[in-house]
């Protein structure tokens, strides 16, 4: 019987006067009393479960909420090492796959789709963007020209080393720093910190000696590319707070150093092309009349840039210690992923080598955790 059904009972089986003054009507208007009583608390428990099961309570939004953000430094993570993965694999693709000899103009491509890219979203309002001046520039130049110098000798070396040993060999910009961390800024190191780099370089002399594929070229690029690569981040270290009191609001956001760094380097990239004569090649080459190399081309631009974003996403949602060992087992998928996509010749002491210095990198950013 529902509320409704017994509101009908009470009203049209209503008692007159005269039942209701002997006892024997009262206790038939009592029983009723006492059903409808019941009935309203039975549909009021029924409502509550009913509700429970199919609608969110306070409760329930508390768990939802807890569950993104479980899951936040998962995706962010994820997103970080796939775009990361993408970027180094499409790069070598560019450069070996499609044989192309013009460096400095993939550099300057890439740094121009990144800009572009930033000033869409700050125009949108999507990021924020700290106005620049001339006197960060100043400030800042010098950091700029050892990024050039990172990105352009990390390309030439991608070009004549296979993927998995670029990896290996990058062990050593952990070496050239936590040194450089002892000589600037009087960071001691721990022994297991020390271990660690022993074994990167072993690793890097036993790759390197059973590498099949060995370019004497590319590994000077690379070796040159672990210096400025570690210059660079000692010398950002430096002029940080100095790049912060340059501006008006005494802060430089992470957007800001990235679109800061690519923009800057624009000049210098069109000065060099210039300067040693890459513009001829680029209008020459047949392979720019490929519809699919620009694809692979503009997709390497905005991986770049998704590798700035993503890893700001993710170290946000972390921490410095957990984006340094993801940042090392990243090296994992990479280096198997080099290997099989681009039929590396291989030997067993090589590929031992490898694994050797993958977990070397997993020890040193353990270590340095510690």
């Amino acid at each position: 019987m529902t509320a409704v059904e017994l509101e009908a009972v009470v009203c049209h089986n209503k008692p007159d006067e005269s039942e209701l003054n002997d006892n024997g009507g009262q206790n038939v208007l009592y029983q009723l009393v006492d059903q409808k009583s019941s009935e309203r608390r039975w549909l009021s428990e029924r409502f509550l479960r009913w509700r429970r099961r199919y609608l969110p309570v306070d409760g329930d939004n508390r768990r939802d909420h807890g569950s993104v953000k479980q899951s936040g430094p998962l995706v962010s993570g994820a997103a970080y090492c796939i775009s990361s993965c993408s970027m180094i694999i499409l790069n070598k693709i560019v450069l070996s796959s499609y044989n192309f000899n013009a460096g400095i103009s993939l550099m300057l491509y890439q740094n121009l789709i990144s800009c572009l890219v930033v000033a869409v979203l700050d125009i949108s309002g999507m990021v924020s963007v700290e106005k620049f001046n001339w006197k960060l520039i100043r400030v800042w130049m010098p950091v700029n020209v050892i990024f050039v110098g990172m990105l352009l000798s990390g390309m030439y070396s991608l070009k004549y080393i296979n993927v998995a040993m670029v990896t290996i060999l990058k062990n050593a910009t952990n070496i050239i720093t936590a040194i450089g961390e002892v000589y600037m800024f009087r960071k001691r190191q721990n022994n297991k910190v020390w271990a660690a780099m022993f074994m990167m370089i072993i690793s890097a002399i036993s790759g390197g000696i059973t590498d099949l594929t060995f370019d004497a070229v590319g590994y000077s690029w690379q070796l040159a590319n672990c210096f400025l690569t570690a210059s660079y981040s000692l010398t950002l270290r430096r002029v940080m707070d100095k790049a912060k009191q340059s501006t008006k609001s005494g802060s430089l956001n992470e957007v800001s150093m990235v679109l800061l760094n690519n923009l800057l380097s624009l000049p210098f990239g069109i000065i060099l092309i210039i300067l040693l004569g890459e513009w001829r090649y680029v209008i020459s080459t047949d392979v720019t009349k490929d519809a699919m190399f620009w694809v692979v081309a503009t997709a390497s631009g905005f991986l770049g840039l998704a590798i700035s974003f993503t890893s700001m996403w993710f170290l946000h949602q972390t921490g410095p210690t957990t984006y340094s060992l993801v940042g090392s087992l990243n090296k994992v998928p990479i280096s198997l992923a080099g290997l099989v996509l681009f039929n590396v010749p291989l030997s067993l002491p090589n590929l031992f080598s490898i694994l050797f210095g993958l977990f070397a990198g997993v020890v040193f950013a353990r270590a340095k955790m510690s």
